[in-house]
């Protein structure tokens, strides 16, 4: 526990499983009132009902990539709840990956779309309630890959997570004075259900198995091992809570120290 005030009202996006339900999961631990949102209904359903029996985890249908249904997403957490304290941005990803001279601009853009303007859009229409209250914490989860170019062929991966660490930098900067931080999680390897699939493709591209390609990763790291999506949410837990009012503007790795900077 971080000793937070239990009225206070966490968003989650992309949180009907995986890393985003992990940092729901210890948010409602922490105390809060959280709500998940996601595509798949019948998904995000279960996972509120397997979260809290309590009614303090609820689920909000949502395409993170519809401008539209983001911001009404925020206005109904705010018209049901009467605030909103904590927003984290767990959306993100791309796809098409390939050299620059043959990305298409499809790929471009949807990677933009995904890990910028979808965060992009939640911030600006849950800053004016925090700004009212106050208070507001806001975690952007990215990548190391928003730090340096490590795999070949993800330049639009990379770009978009460099733009997303920036825009946090900004936030930070307008409005830390007022009472609402904005901070960004610099993941590393972690076993998602994105990595699984992602990975196993990888892999059989790569013409090795999906263990020696987790390995891989495990031995670029200093603790030689995958991280798990319970440290990033103690990470997420951390800055979402009142202990950290001091950290804005932060870049942060949970990475296993892959990126040592």
């Amino acid at each position: 526990m971080t000793g937070n005030d239990t009225d206070r009202v966490a968003l989650v996006t992309a949180a009907t499983s995986s890393l985003g339900r992990a940092m729901a999961e210890r948010l409602l631990a922490d105390g809060f009132r959280v709500v998940i949102s996601g595509r798949n209904t019948e998904k995000g359903a279960r996972a509120a009902e397997e979260l809290s029996s309590d009614g303090r985890a609820v689920f909000f249908a949502c395409n993170a990539l519809d401008q539209s249904q983001s911001e009404a997403m925020v206005d109904e957490v705010v018209e049901r709840f009467g605030r909103l304290d904590v927003l984290i941005n767990n959306a993100g990803g791309s796809s098409g990956f390939a050299p620059v001279h043959e990305l298409a601009d499809e790929a471009w853009e949807q990677a933009f779309l995904w890990n910028v303007s979808s965060a992009f859009w939640t911030v600006r229409r849950a800053i004016p309630t925090m700004l009212g209250n106050g208070f507001g914490r806001i975690v952007n989860i990215s990548s190391v890959q928003g730090k340096q170019a490590n795999r070949p062929n993800t330049s639009h991966y990379v770009a978009s997570k460099h733009a997303l660490n920036g825009f946090t930098k900004a936030v930070a900067l307008e409005y830390g004075q007022r009472g609402v931080t904005c901070n960004a999680i610099c993941v590393g390897a972690v076993e998602t259900d994105l990595m699984q699939t992602a990975g196993r493709k990888a892999a059989e591209a790569a013409g090795v198995s999906y263990e020696d390609y987790k390995q891989r990763y495990a031995d670029a790291s200093m603790i030689r091992r995958l991280n798990t999506t319970d440290e990033v949410a103690a990470m997420a837990s951390l800055l979402a809570s009142d202990a950290g009012a001091g950290i804005t503007g932060a870049i942060l790795n949970v990475d296993g120290g892959t990126c040592p900077y």
